[in-house]
């Protein structure tokens, strides 16, 4: 009862506990609520809440209190609750009164209200009668306030009721409690009894309760105490545990991280290291950048003060000269002149002692060469008489020191190209080479001596001159002489004729230049000296065939400046090109120009080559400069350009061409060799040498980058020249023209002159201030400091008039005019004089009826002015009136004015200026024609409106029929001059019929323009729900459906009541089923089902369309190309890196460029042959792409206009593939707006695939995939997940309900296959912004294996007993997974014992034996066994079991059972294991059995086990029944039947015993008297091996005296004889039946 009691929480128990309270009812109305609490309720409330151990105790007070109240409290608490709701009663009713007062008021002004309406409604009729539309639209307002008015007063008064049914039910409630009060007393004693004796029996009920209680919750203490101890104990032992795992972690963790932070520290050292010895090398750098940047700016501070001084000295001389009367320039050129041949004297002189001290050091050496010479010959040559070589080196150095050989010098420098500055190793080795290697015999100062020797100790006495050998007296000079040289030149000529031959393909020959040179003419221009230019050139050969191309070189004189770098390419086909590199160094300041020559196979071709200076180009922009007609006093000009397009800047004056002016002629050669002195302009060379050279290794790293050097040098030049103005013009002198006398008319600004910088221009004004009236003409010259400018010419000419009257405007522009519109304007003159003139106004002949002067005739006062009124009415005959002043082409109309003043013969004219053009507007096309159109849609075409005329136009479409729109602003607006306007105009039919209509648009000026447009309504058979499906924004591979039905409403042909489906005009369409089709665009995102159908007559079909939006495949691939192709990239950009970083080690800076680029090709080389490639991507990769592109989505919007085709008729009436009869026109069109955002939830793990493969599970097992999703939204997403297939193999294991902002969310799923499938499911995750679809793929795989063993039986034959026998079989693993197997027999289950308690197998029937385990051995252990037992099978692969068939007795019944269990769940095969023992070595088979297959309880031997051995012995023989039954069957009688035949089996087995008897020998005797009874045996007797069989063949025919109605029965004797006799009784048994 204990156990009972405590399974019942308290609060069950506390609530069977009743509780004593008054009753009482709250009143129901809102309004007010009677708050009051009886004192009795309030104890019991607190009662309610007391434990249960003082329940008892709580209860027992409060009823003390109750009998304790004293009646008299009751009877005052009851009258003070009366007269309370007695007041309130009052209150009710009064409300109540105001309630129905306020209804009724409102009854009335409803009423009033109504019969206002009918007063209202009166007027508006009478009104619309008298068309009085203000009248009518006041009243109608008027009738929409008093039906607004009357519905505000039915509300009221619905809510007046409403608060009235409220108050009259509070009020009944007030007079129920009220009757309840009252008779409240009364009842409440007998009730106070009644309560008491229930108190009584539920306080003893309650005692028990509590004591039971009490018992139940010591229990719960004391175990709740043991459980914690134990609790307390864990714990602790956890602690320690932690805490000693903390200590050993705490040390393993210090040492790491002090392992860590050393080699930090090392690191560190070696990064700081390193950087200071970086900044240090940068801070050298810069420290040396700077000082060569303040030096060169020194020098050039210096240059420009020498040039300032140099200048200004220059000029002082001019001045000097000048005012001497001198020829000032011709004194500064020979000046300068002298200063050259000095600078260049002072350079040859030095170049000559360089060139001296280097004989000498070769002198010296080739002397003290002979003198180890010397040494070595064992006896000394004999002298000779001629000089040797050095004799004549130091005689010619002699003679150039003393100045013979000043001539050839000479010679040999005007030969030079006339190079200003020919540079000292040039000359020394030219020299050295031929004083080296110079004929002997052909020098003219052979037999001079040296006068003085400058060396000491080369002639001694004892000195013995060099015996110059054979073969060098013999040497020839390089080049050889003339005629040499002749042959030579004729030599390589026939060479070149012999190399070359003719081209003939196909009978053609071939005839031209055998190579296109690209570009034709290489030409560096603008080139500047110790700069290098490089160009490449393409050679394309042009012959018919192969053709070879071998460069033969450049000119003499171009060979010191080109260096051509060409690689023959061999054998080129045509049209194959090779390229060829030109590099240009220009040493000398002049033009070049020459050939490059090559040799093809067909013969020789050259290029043409050409290098220019800088040069001036100058041009003026007019020739003639034409003031035109000026009043004298009036002034005006006009500018003229001076604009030079070439690449070197010079001086200009701009003077009268009357004037003589001779500009000074310099050189930069000039100024550097006037300014500087020798040892200054040395140390400025040197400075200046060096900067060319790093520009030149820069110019040489690649030709790509020669214009970016180019422009970083124009630059530092800029940057360098630090006092010269950075404009291309600089204006140096302002000319100011003195006032004087005989000032011209025609006069310069005050700009005249100048410097204008290359490719650049400037700006002169010309003045034309007319004094005296009459023609002007003045003639100016420009005049150039460079002498290879000519100077430039140009005329100014104006006339100058002087007339009493003018026009102050002489062109009135009329500006745009239209024809058959009148425009006017006044012409303004005046008069300068001093007496009233009479004025004629005359309009030419041809503009007479287009314009007009009013009035024609007029007088003008003294110096006053008169107006006159232009008038102009342009006709469309103008262009062909007006002849010569009009211009059909620009619409240009110049008319001439002529005014005739009296007296004076000359007329004053001003001319009238328009454009005159046309208002047409143009529509293209003039006619439309919408074609088929149903009623459900509209057809859009585009119309062309063109404005022919020069001004702005506005138009307007007017007049539109209902069923026509015309868009933008609804055919309204303004089209500009000559613009073409493209216009949508709109058809929707409302019916089917045949439209004919005009559209008509006017102008502004009220011009009409019409366009003609027809169509034809058609009225399909089928309609749309809807016509236009805008799906909201859908995430990328979600999902968004759209239902809408075609709608079949055709089920009448009565046009007279509907309108019926038609084409136009034609008939009707049937009344029937139609058929419907839709044709969505290929590749889009839609997909409709039914695409397909049949709509019956009055039926609807529904139709679901679904977007899902996909990225396209192309981006897919594009970013797995990527993907792909970026692994590629960072590998040969580290190894670019690491081969460029040994390059920089190992090479020296100028070829650093070179290398970069070389690495730079060989880099991106492979790069774009991988991107070249065909890729092809896997499922996998394509989902990584898809991942990434989605995150980065952006949006889109798709349109897309599905077309629904519609056919009369079933479509499963139709034949075979034979369409249904429709027609285009009644095609219907249905418009999906398709918007697509980014997904808001992504997966984020394996890439981004939402594809989770599971692979391959074996049935009943289960396996586990992770998939991490984030919330890649900024809101946070509530998620809910669809419902997976309750039955299938997938599970959610941990569902989320909220994924915040950025979150990320780790999804555990479960597959476990039950059978063998391929299973997919589609989990889908959905929030409120998408839905995202993971698709769950798996397979399960069965654990199937073969055995083989056929029909699940092992025979394991006879067995000699105690003697064991093995078989073996193979399992098979036929899956794809390893599997787990066990093996296991019947006989060693555990439900062996189980079995044993059943009824014996012997007892029972035949067919209630379904045990499998046969006979056992006596000895407990299994007589069969098998290994091995337990494995795991690989896939595809075999295992080989063996079976042991060990019996220790000897029986015919040995069986058991073998389960083969795999995973050690599922049973897969079962095999049956059968044995028999045999104490002899003899059995024999067949017959019918005779005996249950289990064995007896007790086994009794028929004879002594010891006398086995023994002799054979008629006694121990016993006779073994053997019961053959043979059934002859008969089914006619008249045709025989086979006979009837069994079998016995005889054999030996193979036994490990020694015995005597190798064979078994059988006989079967009375073998006569069974082939009396119609018996055949064969054989009857014989012998038989170990371990082999032999089968007695037994046949019955029944003899002509067999009785059917009994059967035969005959008995014969078996003998084996083997190691004993046996002897076995065969009973045959026959019989003849009809039927098997």
């Amino acid at each position: 009862m204990e156990e009972d009691a405590s399974l019942f929480p308290k609060k069950e128990l506390l609530d069977n506990v009743p509780l004593v309270e008054d009753e009482r009812d709250e009143l129901e109305d809102p309004e007010f609520e009677v708050e009051f609490l009886p004192g009795e309720a309030g104890n019991s409330a607190d009662s309610g809440c007391l434990c249960p151990e003082k329940q008892h105790n709580a209860d027992a007070d409060i009823s003390k209190k109750k009998t304790a109240i004293p009646d008299g409290l009751q009877a005052r608490h009851l009258r003070k609750t009366l007269s309370h709701l007695e007041k309130l009663r009052e209150e009710k009713e009064l409300f109540i009164q105001k309630t129905r007062g306020e209804l009724c008021a409102c009854r009335q002004r409803m009423d009033l209200i109504t019969k206002q309406q009918a007063s209202v409604s009166a007027e508006v009729a009478a009104e619309k009668e008298a068309n009085n539309t203000a009248a009518v639209g006041r009243l109608q307002a008027v009738s929409r306030r008093l039906c607004t008015e009357l519905n505000n007063e039915r509300d009221l008064q619905s809510k007046i009721k409403a608060l009235l049914q409220k108050s009259e039910s509070s009020m009944w409630h007030i007079a129920l409690r009220e009757r309840q009060l009252k008779d409240g007393p009364k009842s409440a004693q007998e009730e106070e009894v009644a309560g008491r004796k229930r108190l009584q029996e539920q306080a003893a009920k309650e005692e028990e309760a509590l004591e039971k209680a009490e018992r139940n919750r010591l229990l719960r203490v004391r175990k709740s105490i043991h459980l914690q101890r134990e609790h307390g104990l864990r714990h602790q032992k956890l602690v320690e545990d932690a805490q000693k795992n903390h200590k050993i972690a705490v040390r393993f963790l210090k040492a790491s991280l002090r392992r860590i932070r050393e080699q930090e520290r090392k690191e560190e050292r070696k990064s700081r290291a390193h950087m200071k010895r970086r900044m240090d090398a940068v801070l050298a750098l810069k420290n040396s950048i700077t000082a060569n940047r303040e030096t060169l700016r020194k020098f050039q501070a210096w240059g420009q003060a020498k040039a300032e001084l140099a200048e200004q000295k220059a000029q002082a001389e001019k001045e000097m000269i000048l005012a001497q009367g001198g020829d000032a320039f011709k004194h500064l050129f020979h000046q300068r002149r002298c200063q050259e041949l000095d600078a260049q004297k002072r350079t040859f002189e030095e170049e000559q002692k360089l060139r001296k001290q280097e004989i000498v050091s070769r002198i010296l050496k080739e002397e003290a060469e002979e003198e180890n010479r010397k040494k070595k010959q064992s006896s000394p040559a004999k002298a000779t008489d001629r000089l040797t070589l050095r004799d004549k080196t130091w005689r010619c150095v002699t003679d150039v020191c003393e100045g013979r050989g000043t001539a050839v010098l000479s010679c040999h420098l005007r030969d030079s190209g006339g190079a200003a500055h020919p540079k000292a190793p040039q000359l020394l080795e030219a020299i050295s080479s031929e004083s080296v290697q110079g004929d002997p015999g052909n020098t003219s100062w052979e037999d001079d001596t040296l006068a003085e020797p400058e060396v000491p100790g080369l002639w001694k006495e004892d000195y013995k001159p060099y015996q110059v050998p054979k073969e060098e007296v013999d040497r020839k000079t390089v080049g050889g002489t003339k005629m040499d040289k002749d042959i030579l030149a004729r030599t390589m000529e026939q060479v070149r004729c012999r190399a070359t031959h003719k081209q003939v393909v196909s009978r053609c020959k071939f005839k031209g230049r055998p190579f296109n040179s690209k570009p034709k003419l290489i030409h560096f221009k603008d080139f500047d000296i110790g700069k290098v230019y490089k160009k490449k050139i393409t050679l394309i050969n042009a012959t018919y065939t192969i053709n070879y191309c071998k460069l033969v070189g450049v000119e003499d004189h171009l060979r010191d400046f080109i260096q051509i770098d060409f690689d023959p390419p061999g054998p080129m086909s045509a049209g194959m090109s090779c390229e060829v590199l030109v590099t240009f160094k220009p040493m000398i300041n002049k033009d070049l120009e020459g050939n490059v020559s090559f040799m093809a196979q067909t013969g020789g071709f050259s290029v043409p080559l050409k290098c220019s200076t800088k040069k001036c180009a100058l041009s003026l922009d007019k020739e003639l400069i034409d003031f035109g007609s000026y009043v004298v006093g009036e002034t005006t000009s006009r500018t003229i350009t001076l604009t030079n397009i070439g690449g070197l800047g010079t001086k200009f004056k701009f003077l009268p061409a009357s004037e003589s002016y001779e500009m000074d002629i310099s050189q930069s050669v000039m100024k550097i060799s006037s300014v500087f002195t020798d040892e200054d302009k040395s140390l400025y060379d040197k400075i200046i040498t060096s900067i060319s050279e790093q520009q030149i290794e820069g110019n040489e790293s690649s030709p790509t980058d020669m214009p970016s050097q180019k422009e970083s040098g124009k630059r530092d030049t800029k940057e360098q020249e630090e006092g010269r103005p950075t404009e291309g013009v600089t204006v140096t002198t302002v000319v100011t023209i003195p006032p004087n006398e005989e000032q011209t008319e025609i006069s310069l600004g005050e700009v005249t002159e100048g410097e204008i910088g290359p490719f650049s221009s400037i700006k002169v004004p010309v003045i034309f201030t007319p004094i005296i009236p009459g023609e002007v003409q003045t003639k100016f010259k420009v005049v150039f400091k460079n002498q290879q400018c000519p100077t430039l010419y140009f005329r100014v000419v104006g006339v100058a008039i002087d007339v009493p009257v003018w026009v102050p405007k002489p062109n009135v522009d009329l500006k745009m005019c239209m024809y058959d519109r009148l425009y006017q304007d006044s012409v303004l003159v005046h008069t300068r004089s001093k007496v009233a003139l009479r004025l004629k106004f005359e309009v030419c002949k041809e503009l007479r009826e287009h314009m007009e002067l009013l009035p024609e005739t007029g007088y003008i006062q003294a110096q006053s002015s008169y107006a006159v009124q232009l008038k102009f009415l342009p006709r469309h005959s103008l262009p062909e009136d007006a002849g010569k002043y009009f211009d059909k082409e620009s619409r240009v109309l110049e008319a001439p004015m002529t005014i005739r003043v009296a007296d004076q013969i000359k007329p004053v004219g001003f001319t009238v200026h328009a454009v005159v053009t046309t208002s047409d507007l143009e529509l293209s096309p003039s006619a439309v024609d919408f074609g088929y159109c149903t009623i459900y849609e509209a057809i859009r075409t585009q119309v062309s409106l063109y404005n022919h005329s020069l001004l702005p136009q506005g138009f307007g479409f007017v007049g539109l029929p209902k069923f026509v729109d015309i868009q933008p602003n609804d055919g309204f607006g303004t089209i500009l001059p000559l613009e073409m306007l493209h216009l949508d105009v709109i058809f929707q039919p409302t019916k089917a019929k045949e439209y004919n209509f005009e559209l008509i648009c006017k102008s502004e000026i009220n011009r009409c323009f019409k366009l003609a447009c027809r169509a034809v309504g058609v009225h399909p058979p089928l309609e749309l729900s809807h016509y236009q499906v805008k799906f909201a924004a859908t995430s990328l591979y979600d999902m968004s459906v759209a239902t809408l039905y075609v709608i079949n409403s055709h089920m009448s042909m009565n046009s007279l009541t509907h309108s019926v489906p038609r084409i136009g005009s034609e008939d009707a369409s049937p009344v029937g089923p139609t058929s419907f089709e839709f044709l969505p665009p290929p590749d889009s995102p839609i997909t409709i089902s039914p695409s397909v159908g049949t709509v019956w007559p009055g039926k609807r079909c529904l139709i679901q369309v679904v977007f899902r939006p996909v990225l396209p495949s192309k981006l897919m691939h594009q970013e797995a190309s990527q993907a792909l192709t970026k692994p590629v990239e960072v590998k040969l950009l580290r190894k670019d890196t690491a081969t460029q970083r040994k390059d920089l080690r190992r090479q020296s800076s100028t070829l650093r460029l070179q290398n970069q680029d070389r690495l730079l090709r060989t880099s991106t080389t492979p790069i774009t042959q991988l991107c070249e490639q065909d890729f092809k991507f896997s499922s996998s990769e394509c989902q990584a792409a898809q991942a990434t592109r989605a995150r980065s989505f952006q949006g889109k919007f798709d349109k897309f206009v599905v077309p629904c085709v519609v056919a009369s008729g079933d479509t499963k009436d139709r034949k075979g593939t034979e369409p249904l009869s429709f027609s285009p026109h009644n095609t219907l069109y249905l418009e999906l707006w398709c918007p697509a955002v980014a997904p808001s939830i992504v997966v984020t793990s394996n890439k981004g695939k939402t594809i989770s493969n599971f692979g391959d599970i074996a049935v009943g097992h289960h396996g586990i995939k992770k998939v991490s999703i984030q919330n890649i939204s900024a809101e946070d997403l509530a998620v809910e997940f669809s419902m997976l297939n309750p039955n299938g193999p997938f599970v959610l294991l941990n569902p989320t309900s909220k994924l915040l902002a950025g979150e990320t969310h780790v999804l555990t799923l479960s597959f476990s296959p039950h059978e063998s499938i391929l299973a997919q499911e589609t989990l889908d995750i959905i929030t409120k912004r998408g839905t995202l679809s993971l698709t769950l793929l798996g397979t399960g795989v069965a654990s199937m294996i073969t055995c083989s063993i056929e029909g699940n039986t092992l025979d394991m034959g006879y067995v000699i007993a105690r003697e064991s026998v093995s078989s073996s079989f193979k399992l098979q693993n036929c899956s794809t997974l390893p599997i787990k197997f066990s093996l296991q027999l019947d006989s060693l289950s555990r439900s062996k014992s189980e079995d044993q308690q059943r009824l014996p197998q012997f007892l029972a029937s035949r067919a209630q034996r379904t045990e499998v385990v046969g006979t056992q051995n006596n000895s407990g252990q299994s007589v069969f066994s098998v290994i091995p037992v337990k494995g795991i099978m690989d896939p595809g692969k075999a295992q080989d079991f063996t079976v042991t068939f060990s019996p220790d007795h000897e029986s015919l019944y040995f069986s058991d059972r073998l389960q083969i269990v795999l995973f050690e769940k599922k049973l897969s095969h079962q095999i049956l294991l059968k044995g028999a023992a045999r104490e002899h070595m003899m059995f024999v088979e067949g017959g019918d059995p005779l005996d249950v297959p289990v064995e007896s309880l007790t086994v009794i031997p028929t004879y002594d086990p010891e006398r086995r051995e023994g002799p054979l012995s008629s006694e121990a023989e016993e006779l073994k029944p053997i019961l053959v039954t043979l059934d002859y069957i008969q089914l006619d009688t008249d045709t025989p039947a086979p006979p009837a035949t069994r079998e016995l089996q005889v054999g030996c087995i193979r036994t490990t015993q020694l015995s005597p008897k190798k064979t078994v020998e059988f006989s079967l005797d009375s073998g006569t008297s069974l082939q009396h009874k119609g018996f055949t045996i064969e054989p009857s007797r014989g012998s038989v091996e170990r371990g082999q069989t032999k089968t007695i063949s037994i046949s019955w025919m029944p003899p002509a005296d067999f009785d059917p109605d009994h059967p035969l029965m005959v008995s014969a004797l078996l003998q084996l004889k083997g190691d004993v006799k046996e002897t076995y009784k065969v009973l045959f048994v026959a019989q003849v039946v009809t039927s098997p």
